[in-house]
C-alpha cells in the first residue's frame, strides 16, 4: 500500500494538492449551481446535474460535483507538513435544495470540510434554509454565509438591503455553531438562469479570497476500513466500469478488493483518478474515480463501496438520540419516521428509553449532543418510554436527559458502526414552514440477524412500571384477608401467585391464590394485622352487615368517610420484551 502522503500526488509525482470539499447547501432556487459554476474551472463527471427534469426547472437533483485548484494560502503552508501540499483544490459539493432530498445532503454532509450557505438575498431564510443550517450543526465545522442574486436589488437601496439581510442573519445564527460567521454578497449569474453568460458574476474573486482564508488542514486519516461514498457509475469502452464519489474514510490503492455491499460483490481496482489525472491511490476526503472491469454500471448509481466484510447489513439498531430543538411534534415510541442512516434512508419503527429514574443522572449533567455519560450496555436495566423525554430545569426547561431509541427497519440498511443517524418526518408537507429533522444520535449496536425479535431483543432489559390496586373486603383471620377489585374475574391468578402486595395500613402480604369464582383472591400477611387493622376491618365489615342481611342485597357501596376500606397496593415491572411476559419485583 503506497504511503497515505503520495496518495493526492498526480502520477508524474510533482505536485501534491490538498482536496477541500465545500458543501454548497441552501433552499430551492437560491443559486447555488450558478454559484458553483461561477466558482469552478474543472468539473467533475457528477457535476451539474444530468437529470433531465432538473434541467428544465435549473434545479440540483443529486449531489453535483466540480472543483478548482488555486494556490495554497500562506498559512496552510506553514501548517508543519513533511511534505508541503503545493495547491488547494476546494471541491465543491452542490446540494440539492429541495426537502425530499433531504437525505441526499445528509449523505454528503459526512466529508464536508466548509459549509456555503446560499441565501437569496430577496427572499431571506427560508424553511429549507433552517433545516440546512442544522444539517451543517450535525456534521460541519465552519460555514460561511452567501447573499446571492444581489443584481435584483435596485442599485440605490443594495447596500443597505445588504447591510440589513447580514444583520438578520447574524442574529439567526448566534444560537448556533456558526456564530459571527463571515457573510458576503455576490450575484453569481446576473439577469437570472436566462441570460447570456457574457454577464461577469458579481463578487466572486472576492468569494474565493474569503474561502482562501477559511480553509485548515482537515483531519484525514487513512488508516481503518476503506468506505467510499459513491455518486455516479457509468462505463468508458474498452476500459471498463468507473465509479466516481468521496473517500469517507479510510484509503484505496490499485489492485485493491473492494466490496459493493448491497449487490454482495467484489471487484479489484484497475485504476484510480481525480479530476481526470491518473494517481495510485487515494484517502479520506478525497474525490476519485474508481476504474474496475465486468460490472454493469445500470446495477449502481449511487451507493457505497468498501473494504469487503467490513459493513453491516442492520435490520434493527439502538441508537443514542437527541431531539432536535426546532422540530415541533412530539416524538412518540412506535411512530414510524424516516432514518438516515450511513447513505440511505428507510423507514424505522422508534422505541424510546433512558435510565431508570433513580439512575438518572441531576440536571446539571452534560447537555452536549452525543457526549454520553453511561455507555449504552446489554447488562443493565432501562426504563420504557412513551415518548422523548424533554429536560426539565428549576423553573423551566433544561438539558434533556441522557435516552437511547431502538430503531427497527423496514428494510434491512448497510451502514458503518457509530455512524450519524438522523429521525426525520419528510412526509410533512414541504410548504408548511415547519422543521422536519426531529432527532439525531449515533448508532451504538446494530441487530444483523433477520429473526431479532427472537433471538436478540430479550437481550435488551427496558421494563415498564405497573401499578394495580384494589381493597381488602374482610380478614379470615389475623395473618389472612381477602382482596377484590384488583384482577378481572377472567384473570389467571396463577401469574400473580407469590406476588408482595402492600396494604394502605403498613402490612406487607404475599397474594396465595383465587378465592371463588369472581375475582376475589387471598393475601397472607406473615406478620399479621397491626389491631388498628383488624379494629377497622371489623367495623367495615359490621357496617356490611346491618345493611343487607341474608340473602338481602348486601350493599357493596364505599363505606363512610370515617372508614376508610382498607386498599392494596401491587407494584410490579415487566420486560417489553421479554417472551414469556413475567412480572418482577425488585
Amino acid at each position: 500500500m503506497k504511503n497515505s502522503r503520495q496518495m493526492s500526488e498526480s502520477a508524474d509525482g510533482r505536485t501534491k494538492t490538498l482536496n477541500f470539499n465545500v458543501g454548497v447547501l441552501g433552499h430551492v432556487d437560491s443559486g447555488k449551481t450558478s454559484l458553483a459554476r461561477a466558482l469552478s474551472s474543472t468539473a467533475s463527471t457528477a457535476a451539474f446535474d444530468k437529470n433531465p427534469q432538473s434541467r428544465e426547472r435549473g434545479i440540483t437533483l443529486d449531489l453535483g460535483f466540480s472543483s478548482f485548484t488555486v494556490d495554497l494560502p500562506d498559512h496552510l503552508r506553514d501548517s508543519g507538513e513533511k511534505q508541503p501540499y503545493d495547491s488547494l483544490q476546494f471541491t465543491l459539493v452542490d446540494c440539492p435544495g429541495h426537502a425530499s432530498l433531504i437525505r441526499t445532503i445528509i449523505g454528503g454532509a459526512q466529508i464536508i470540510d466548509l459549509m456555503m450557505l446560499v441565501v437569496d438575498v430577496v427572499k431571506g431564510v427560508q424553511t429549507q434554509t433552517a433545516e440546512c443550517l442544522l444539517i451543517g450543526e450535525l456534521t460541519c465545522p465552519r460555514m460561511v454565509v452567501i447573499l446571492n442574486k444581489i443584481d435584483l436589488l435596485p442599485p440605490n437601496k443594495r447596500q443597505s438591503a445588504i447591510e440589513k439581510m447580514t444583520k438578520r442573519l447574524h442574529k439567526t445564527l448566534e444560537t448556533t455553531r456558526f456564530k459571527d460567521c463571515p457573510v458576503i454578497a455576490v450575484a453569481a449569474k446576473p439577469g437570472g438562469p436566462e441570460a447570456p453568460d457574457t454577464e461577469e458574476p458579481q463578487g466572486v474573486s472576492q468569494l474565493i479570497e474569503l474561502l482562501k482564508k477559511q480553509t485548515y488542514l482537515p483531519q484525514r486519516n487513512p488508516g481503518g476500513d476503506l468506505l467510499m461514498a459513491v455518486d455516479h457509475c457509468f462505463s468508458i469502452r474498452g476500459q471498463g466500469t468507473v465509479m466516481t464519489g468521496t473517500v469517507l474514510q479510510g484509503s484505496l490503492a490499485i489492485n485493491d478488493t473492494v466490496e459493493i455491499p448491497a449487490l454482495k460483490v467484489t471487484k479489484k481496482i484497475k485504476s484510480v483518478q481525480m479530476f481526470r489525472k491518473p494517481v495510485s491511490g487515494a484517502m479520506q476526503g478525497d474525490r476519485v474515480g474508481v476504474c474496475v472491469t465486468q460490472f454493469d454500471p445500470k446495477l449502481l448509481e449511487r451507493g457505497v463501496v468498501c473494504t469487503p466484510g467490513s459493513l453491516r447489513t442492520l435490520f434493527a439498531a439502538v441508537i443514542s438520540v437527541r431531539k432536535i430543538g426546532y422540530f415541533k411534534g412530539s416524538l412518540a415510541t412506535r411512530a414510524k419516521f424516516h432514518i438516515t442512516v450511513g447513505h440511505e434512508t428507510v423507514m424505522a419503527k422508534v422505541t424510546f428509553f433512558g435510565l431508570p429514574p433513580a439512575d438518572a443522572p441531576g440536571p446539571n449533567a452534560a447537555s452536549e449532543p452525543n457526549s454520553l455519560e453511561t455507555p449504552f450496555t446489554f447488562d443493565r436495566e432501562y426504563f420504557f418510554q412513551d415518548e422523548y423525554a424533554v429536560g426539565q430545569g428549576e423553573g423551566g426547561p433544561g438539558p434533556d436527559p441522557e435516552q437511547w431509541a431502538l430503531l427497527e427497519f423496514e428494510r434491512p440498511v448497510t451502514c458503518p458502526s457509530l455512524c450519524l443517524v438522523i429521525g426525520s418526518k419528510l412526509d410533512t408537507d414541504i410548504h408548511a414552514n415547519a422543521c422536519r429533522l426531529a432527532f439525531q444520535g449515533r448508532l451504538l449496536h446494530g441487530f444483523e440477524d433477520k429473526s431479532y425479535p427472537e433471538t436478540s431483543l430479550p437481550r435488551l432489559h427496558i421494563y415498564k412500571t405497573k401499578h394495580k390496586e384494589g381493597q381488602v373486603e374482610r380478614a379470615t383471620d389475623d395473618y389472612t384477608v381477602i382482596g377484590r377489585s384488583l384482577f378481572k374475574k377472567e384473570t389467571n391468578l396463577q401469574l400473580f401467585m407469590g406476588l408482595k402486595v402492600t396494604l394502605s395500613t403498613g402490612e406487607t402480604g404475599l397474594i396465595e391464590g383465587g378465592f371463588g369464582q369472581s375475582g376475589k383472591f387471598k393475601i397472607r400477611v406473615p406478620e399479621g394485622l397491626h389491631p388498628e387493622t383488624k379494629q377497622l376491618l371489623s367495623s367495615t365489615s359490621k357496617k356490611k352487615g346491618k345493611s343487607g342481611g341474608k340473602g338481602g342485597p348486601a350493599n357493596e357501596e364505599e363505606p363512610k368517610a370515617d372508614t376508610q376500606p382498607v386498599s392494596i397496593h401491587l407494584h410490579f415491572k415487566r420486560y417489553i420484551f421479554d417472551p414469556h411476559k413475567k412480572m418482577v419485583q425488585s
